[in-house]
């Protein structure tokens, strides 16, 4: 009696096939985006920041090596597969285990204040958050996770941030590609259903050639091919623009019929460009994008803009800048 084979099965019968997702390796994830970082912050007009973020990815790396999870919601992740869904959307399925890296990664941070590795003046920015009951510091991540940062918590922002990628991106990586549905549609993660921060052209075994959008949240990657807007997945008016003198490593990908870019990192002209950190690093690029019609489809979840907040609570339309 012949056996029929699943498309996963299949896949790997295809020696010609590549992989539709791209899992995380959270044993050397972080540790290589800080020293990425730091090889970006050199002679960079945002250097400082870029150390800081490089000790904010040292903390992520050493709060990850001792964080063990629970199994993911088996009935969950059927009927997503069932409904062709993200499997565990991130604002609906945040690991109470999230509160417990923060503290692991403020203790590490703290203790490198001390010992000069981040700012003195950060201390009382750390405390705070460290204080701030556990509902808060939900609320605080449930709105970061919709885009939503109130001006009073900007500072916070990134290290709440950093807190939440190491919970998703553990639990991603616990996964088997055959887990992953496949989604519509095709523009979000199909594990988190967050964004990705840029796409990545891979290099090395079947995924070589490839364009892979890199989720910001949980370090999911999924294919996508380069003719297709990562926003809106037009096929017509892609184009790409760069800073002059600056090389191909990281280009704007923009879309005429969406108004929209996204950057994208080519590990075949760099092989050690990371989309996280390069995107950080670039913001030059962002700049002179700015001056052009195209808005930036989706933010970095490590540099925040924030709503501004009247003194009676509301909010308007003024954004902040954390790096002014």
């Amino acid at each position: 009696m012949q056996r029929i084979l699943q498309p996963g099965e299949i896949e790997t019968l295809d020696h010609t096939s590549f992989p539709r997702v791209l899992l995380p390796v959270t044993a050397s994830l972080f540790a290589e985006r800080a020293a990425r970082v730091r090889q970006l912050a050199e002679g960079n007009p945002i250097a400082d920041y870029l150390q800081f973020v490089a000790k904010i990815m040292d903390a992520q790396h050493k709060a990850a090596a001792g964080l063990t999870l629970a199994e993911p919601d088996a009935a969950l992740m059927a009927r997503a597969q069932e409904h062709s869904m993200p499997l565990l959307p991130a604002v609906e399925n945040i690991a109470p285990a999230w509160q417990g890296v923060l503290d692991a990664m403020l203790d590490t941070l703290q203790g490198d204040a001390q010992s000069a590795g981040l700012p003195a003046p950060l201390q009382p920015l750390l405390q705070e958050l460290r204080n701030l009951p556990a509902e808060a510091r939900d609320d605080i991540a449930r709105k970061l996770l919709q885009k939503e940062v109130a001006a009073r918590h900007v500072g916070m922002a990134p290290f709440i941030m950093a807190a939440l990628q190491v919970t998703f991106t553990k639990r991603t990586a616990s996964l088997k590609a055959q887990d992953v549905p496949y989604t519509d549609p095709a523009t979000i993660c199909p594990v988190c259903a967050g964004e990705p921060v840029a796409s990545v052209v891979r290099i090395g075994g079947r995924a070589a050639g490839h364009r892979y959008l890199h989720c910001g949240t949980c370090a999911c990657e999924w294919q996508m091919v380069r003719v297709k807007c990562s926003h809106c997945e037009s096929t017509e008016g892609i184009h790409y623009q760069g800073v002059g003198g600056a090389g191909e490593e990281v280009l704007a990908e923009t879309c005429e019929e969406c108004g929209s870019y996204r950057k994208i990192v080519n590990q075949e002209k760099n092989p050690m460009v990371d989309p996280l950190a390069d995107d950080l690093a670039t913001l030059m690029l962002d700049l002179l994008m700015s001056e052009t019609k195209f808005q930036r489809a989706s933010p970095n979840p490590l540099l925040y803009v924030a709503f501004a907040e009247e003194q009676d609570g509301e909010r308007d339309n003024a954004l902040i800048d954390p790096c002014a």
